[in-house]
Protein backbone atom coordinates (compact mmCIF):
# COMPACT_ATOMS: atom_id res chain seq x y z
CA UNK A 1 0.00 0.00 0.00
CA UNK A 2 1.11 3.79 -0.48
CA UNK A 3 0.99 6.58 1.78
CA UNK A 4 -1.66 7.78 -1.02
CA UNK A 5 -3.60 4.83 -0.39
CA UNK A 6 -4.40 5.89 3.70
CA UNK A 7 -7.69 7.60 4.19
CA UNK A 8 -7.95 9.65 7.58
CA UNK A 9 -11.98 9.47 8.87
CA UNK A 10 -13.28 11.91 11.70
CA UNK A 11 -16.49 10.62 12.78
CA UNK A 12 -19.08 13.03 14.67
CA UNK A 13 -15.92 15.63 14.76
CA UNK A 14 -17.50 18.43 16.87
CA UNK A 15 -14.68 20.88 17.23
CA UNK A 16 -13.38 22.81 13.97
CA UNK A 17 -9.93 23.44 15.88
CA UNK A 18 -9.14 20.07 16.23
CA UNK A 19 -10.20 19.51 12.66
CA UNK A 20 -7.45 22.22 11.55
CA UNK A 21 -4.63 20.75 13.23
CA UNK A 22 -5.89 17.03 12.05
CA UNK A 23 -5.33 18.61 8.49
CA UNK A 24 -2.17 20.13 9.71
CA UNK A 25 -1.16 17.04 10.54
CA UNK A 26 -1.96 15.02 7.55
CA UNK A 27 -0.23 17.30 5.40
CA UNK A 28 3.03 17.16 7.25
CA UNK A 29 2.92 13.66 6.50
CA UNK A 30 1.89 13.72 2.65
CA UNK A 31 -1.51 12.76 3.03
CA UNK A 32 -4.32 15.06 2.23
CA UNK A 33 -7.56 13.00 2.08
CA UNK A 34 -9.83 13.75 4.70
CA UNK A 35 -13.25 12.10 5.09
CA UNK A 36 -15.84 13.92 7.43
CA UNK A 37 -18.82 11.67 8.77
CA UNK A 38 -22.24 12.41 10.40
CA UNK A 39 -20.86 15.49 11.49
CA UNK A 40 -23.65 16.50 14.62
CA UNK A 41 -23.49 20.07 13.30
CA UNK A 42 -21.52 22.91 11.33
CA UNK A 43 -17.62 23.61 12.32
CA UNK A 44 -16.22 27.02 13.00
CA UNK A 45 -14.30 27.61 9.86
CA UNK A 46 -12.62 30.47 11.44
CA UNK A 47 -11.23 28.02 14.20
CA UNK A 48 -10.61 25.31 11.10
CA UNK A 49 -8.00 27.84 9.33
CA UNK A 50 -6.71 28.62 12.13
CA UNK A 51 -5.26 25.53 12.83
CA UNK A 52 -4.62 24.53 10.03
CA UNK A 53 -1.71 26.84 9.07
CA UNK A 54 -1.19 26.01 5.61
CA UNK A 55 -3.06 22.80 5.28
CA UNK A 56 -6.60 24.94 4.51
CA UNK A 57 -6.79 22.94 1.07
CA UNK A 58 -7.06 20.07 2.95
CA UNK A 59 -10.10 21.17 4.96
CA UNK A 60 -11.42 22.62 1.09
CA UNK A 61 -11.04 19.41 -0.38
CA UNK A 62 -12.81 17.06 2.61
CA UNK A 63 -15.84 14.58 1.76
CA UNK A 64 -18.28 15.03 3.66
CA UNK A 65 -20.69 11.43 4.17
CA UNK A 66 -23.75 11.22 6.38
CA UNK A 67 -22.48 8.24 7.72
CA UNK A 68 -19.67 6.35 8.62
CA UNK A 69 -20.66 3.23 5.95
CA UNK A 70 -21.18 5.52 3.31
CA UNK A 71 -17.78 7.19 4.54
CA UNK A 72 -15.81 3.87 4.17
CA UNK A 73 -17.95 1.81 1.61
CA UNK A 74 -14.88 1.98 -1.05
CA UNK A 75 -12.00 1.00 1.22
CA UNK A 76 -10.07 -2.22 1.30
CA UNK A 77 -9.65 -2.18 5.23
CA UNK A 78 -11.24 -0.29 7.93
CA UNK A 79 -9.36 0.30 11.00
CA UNK A 80 -11.25 2.15 13.78
CA UNK A 81 -9.04 3.68 16.76
CA UNK A 82 -10.14 3.26 20.17
CA UNK A 83 -8.39 2.75 23.84
CA UNK A 84 -11.24 0.96 25.38
CA UNK A 85 -11.15 -2.54 25.17
CA UNK A 86 -14.33 -5.12 26.31
CA UNK A 87 -17.17 -7.04 24.43
CA UNK A 88 -18.28 -4.65 21.33
CA UNK A 89 -14.94 -3.19 21.13
CA UNK A 90 -13.24 -5.91 18.81
CA UNK A 91 -10.37 -8.67 19.61
CA UNK A 92 -8.15 -7.52 17.58
CA UNK A 93 -5.54 -4.38 17.50
CA UNK A 94 -2.90 -3.22 16.25
CA UNK A 95 -0.18 -0.14 17.91
CA UNK A 96 0.18 2.94 14.99
CA UNK A 97 4.06 0.90 14.20
CA UNK A 98 2.49 -2.29 13.72
CA UNK A 99 -0.32 -0.79 11.57
CA UNK A 100 2.29 0.98 10.09
CA UNK A 101 3.82 -2.51 8.79
CA UNK A 102 0.89 -4.31 8.02
CA UNK A 103 -0.71 -2.04 5.57
CA UNK A 104 3.21 -1.88 4.25
CA UNK A 105 2.08 -5.32 2.82
CA UNK A 106 -0.91 -4.61 1.56
CA UNK A 107 -2.84 -3.81 -1.90
CA UNK A 108 -5.93 -1.60 -1.90
CA UNK A 109 -7.25 1.51 0.44
CA UNK A 110 -7.06 1.83 3.91
CA UNK A 111 -9.72 3.96 5.89
CA UNK A 112 -8.22 5.26 9.77
CA UNK A 113 -11.15 6.12 11.48
CA UNK A 114 -11.70 8.19 14.38
CA UNK A 115 -14.24 9.03 16.55
CA UNK A 116 -15.70 12.08 18.56
CA UNK A 117 -13.30 14.20 20.96
CA UNK A 118 -15.10 12.74 24.11
CA UNK A 119 -16.84 9.75 23.36
CA UNK A 120 -14.34 8.48 20.76
CA UNK A 121 -15.85 5.45 18.57
CA UNK A 122 -19.23 4.01 19.91
CA UNK A 123 -19.83 0.29 19.28
CA UNK A 124 -21.76 0.63 16.98
CA UNK A 125 -19.49 2.47 14.81
CA UNK A 126 -16.35 0.35 15.91
CA UNK A 127 -18.74 -2.75 14.10
CA UNK A 128 -17.89 -1.33 10.46
CA UNK A 129 -13.99 -1.42 11.17
CA UNK A 130 -12.32 -5.07 10.76
CA UNK A 131 -10.18 -4.11 13.54
CA UNK A 132 -8.88 -2.19 16.05
CA UNK A 133 -6.02 -0.08 16.65
CA UNK A 134 -4.94 1.42 20.17
CA UNK A 135 -1.89 4.18 20.95
CA UNK A 136 0.18 2.92 24.42
CA UNK A 137 -0.07 5.93 26.85
CA UNK A 138 0.26 6.14 30.49
CA UNK A 139 -2.18 5.24 32.61
CA UNK A 140 -1.12 8.73 34.69
CA UNK A 141 -2.85 10.15 31.39
CA UNK A 142 -4.75 7.93 28.81
CA UNK A 143 -6.76 9.91 26.79
CA UNK A 144 -4.92 11.77 23.66
CA UNK A 145 -5.94 15.03 22.07
CA UNK A 146 -7.43 14.08 18.78
CA UNK A 147 -5.13 15.88 16.33
CA UNK A 148 -2.28 14.43 18.28
CA UNK A 149 -3.74 10.89 17.90
CA UNK A 150 -3.82 11.85 14.16
CA UNK A 151 -0.33 13.12 13.90
CA UNK A 152 1.00 9.53 15.97
CA UNK A 153 -0.16 7.56 12.99
CA UNK A 154 0.29 9.61 10.18
CA UNK A 155 3.85 9.88 11.14
CA UNK A 156 4.07 5.86 11.31
CA UNK A 157 2.50 5.89 8.04
CA UNK A 158 4.81 8.26 6.70
CA UNK A 159 8.02 6.72 7.87
CA UNK A 160 6.62 3.40 6.51
CA UNK A 161 4.51 4.51 3.44
CA UNK A 162 6.53 7.06 1.68
CA UNK A 163 9.81 5.18 1.07
CA UNK A 164 8.01 2.55 -1.12
CA UNK A 165 9.18 2.06 -4.14
CA UNK A 166 6.06 -0.11 -5.83
CA UNK A 167 4.30 -0.42 -8.97
CA UNK A 168 0.99 -1.70 -8.66
CA UNK A 169 -0.31 -4.35 -10.79
CA UNK A 170 -3.51 -5.96 -11.08
CA UNK A 171 -4.29 -7.35 -7.66
CA UNK A 172 -7.33 -4.95 -6.38
CA UNK A 173 -8.58 -6.02 -2.87
CA UNK A 174 -12.59 -6.05 -2.20
CA UNK A 175 -13.68 -2.66 -0.79
CA UNK A 176 -16.47 -3.22 1.95
CA UNK A 177 -19.53 -2.49 -0.27
CA UNK A 178 -17.87 -5.85 -2.47
CA UNK A 179 -17.20 -7.33 0.82
CA UNK A 180 -21.21 -6.70 2.22
CA UNK A 181 -22.58 -7.99 -0.95
CA UNK A 182 -20.26 -11.03 -0.14
CA UNK A 183 -21.14 -11.88 3.28
CA UNK A 184 -24.83 -11.21 2.27
CA UNK A 185 -24.90 -13.76 -0.15
CA UNK A 186 -23.10 -16.43 2.08
CA UNK A 187 -25.49 -15.48 4.98
CA UNK A 188 -28.41 -15.35 2.82
CA UNK A 189 -27.86 -18.82 1.28
CA UNK A 190 -27.01 -20.08 5.12
CA UNK A 191 -30.69 -18.78 5.77
CA UNK A 192 -32.04 -21.24 3.44
CA UNK A 193 -30.67 -24.32 4.54
CA UNK A 194 -31.96 -23.52 7.77
CA UNK A 195 -28.31 -22.61 9.49
CA UNK A 196 -29.42 -19.84 11.27
CA UNK A 197 -31.42 -21.53 14.30
CA UNK A 198 -30.64 -18.82 16.80
CA UNK A 199 -30.36 -15.34 15.91
CA UNK A 200 -26.23 -14.96 15.48
CA UNK A 201 -26.54 -14.30 11.30
CA UNK A 202 -25.31 -10.93 12.38
CA UNK A 203 -22.47 -11.96 14.31
CA UNK A 204 -21.90 -14.20 12.02
CA UNK A 205 -21.79 -11.35 9.10
CA UNK A 206 -19.55 -9.10 10.99
CA UNK A 207 -17.17 -12.27 11.51
CA UNK A 208 -17.02 -13.13 7.85
CA UNK A 209 -16.82 -9.29 6.50
CA UNK A 210 -13.96 -9.08 8.81
CA UNK A 211 -12.03 -11.76 7.91
CA UNK A 212 -12.43 -11.49 4.43
CA UNK A 213 -11.57 -7.57 4.23
CA UNK A 214 -8.29 -8.43 6.68
CA UNK A 215 -7.57 -11.21 4.52
CA UNK A 216 -7.38 -8.99 1.36
CA UNK A 217 -9.52 -11.04 -1.03
CA UNK A 218 -10.03 -9.93 -4.38
CA UNK A 219 -13.27 -9.57 -6.14
CA UNK A 220 -12.57 -12.24 -8.29
CA UNK A 221 -11.51 -14.45 -5.17
CA UNK A 222 -14.27 -13.28 -3.52
CA UNK A 223 -16.83 -14.58 -6.48
CA UNK A 224 -14.79 -17.99 -6.62
CA UNK A 225 -15.47 -18.53 -2.76
CA UNK A 226 -19.19 -17.95 -3.37
CA UNK A 227 -19.26 -20.39 -6.00
CA UNK A 228 -17.65 -23.08 -3.73
CA UNK A 229 -20.32 -22.53 -1.42
CA UNK A 230 -22.96 -22.98 -4.25
CA UNK A 231 -21.69 -25.79 -5.44
CA UNK A 232 -21.33 -27.64 -2.11
CA UNK A 233 -25.23 -26.76 -1.80
CA UNK A 234 -26.08 -28.13 -4.94
CA UNK A 235 -24.13 -31.44 -4.66
CA UNK A 236 -26.26 -31.27 -1.03
CA UNK A 237 -29.50 -30.96 -3.21
CA UNK A 238 -30.16 -28.20 -1.88
CA UNK A 239 -30.85 -24.77 -4.08
CA UNK A 240 -28.33 -22.37 -3.39
CA UNK A 241 -28.58 -18.89 -4.57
Amino acid sequence: MLLQDVKIVLCRVSEGGNVGAVCRAMKNMGLFELRLAALPQSLDTDKIYERAVNAGDIWESAKNFDTLAEAVADCSVVVGTTRRRGHGRKNITMTPRVLAAWLLEREGTAAIVFGNERTGLDEDELKLCNFASHIPVSDAQPSLNLSHAVLIYVYEFFLALEQKNSVKGEWTTMNQADANRLVGSITDTFAGLGFYKIQNRDEQADFLRDVICRAGLTTREGEYFKKIIQKAIQLSGKKGL
